[in-house]
């Protein structure tokens, strides 16, 4: 995947997070907020392996999650509680793995129609129309309809009356 788009991404979700905790309080905000920091560690993972196949991405995002969740039961320094958080919470694990399967859907979803575009423009001619499914010109297609309509060739390229 494109390091622009996925920046980009990242982007998103660090602005829809800041919005959720402006616009909401209480449970929404913070799990939301959960859910939407696996989806920029998943963007950040996908910056740095950008070929990385989604479910790759949500699993190395939602490990890392669980890890950084699951420090939080050890004692964490003063500088890193900021970013990391300080009190370790059941129910974040569930919200980390909403966030990675939101994230992998996504990122399937793109790779999905990138790929339909992708086929689609090779089958469209210079002047806009569509080659055939099987990529063959309407000639060959043609040849070979007519080769069709032909009776079939006797066995050993003989006549069959000659072959008895």
């Amino acid at each position: 995947m494109p390091r622009l788009p996925v920046a980009l991404a990242a982007a998103l979700t660090i602005a829809a997070g800041l919005g959720v905790r402006l616009l909401w309080d209480g449970p929404v905000s913070k799990y939301a907020g959960d859910a939407l920091y696996t989806v920029l560690i998943y963007a950040l993972v996908l910056f740095a392996r950008p070929r990385m196949r989604p479910w790759a991405a949500a699993s190395v995002a939602a490990g890392l999650s669980w890890t950084i969740e699951f420090a939080q039961l050890s004692e964490i320094p003063t500088p890193l509680r900021l970013v990391l958080g300080s009190t370790f919470n059941p129910p974040d694990l569930l919200w980390y793995a909403v966030g990675a399967g939101a994230a992998w859907g996504a990122h399937a979803l793109w790779l999905r129609r990138r790929t339909a575009l992708i086929t689609s423009a090779k089958r469209t001619t210079p002047n806009g129309f569509h080659r055939p499914a099987d990529g063959k010109p309407m000639e060959a297609r043609t040849n070979m309809r007519d080769a069709a309509s032909r009776p079939p060739a006797p066995p050993h390229g003989g006549d069959a009356r000659r072959a008895r």
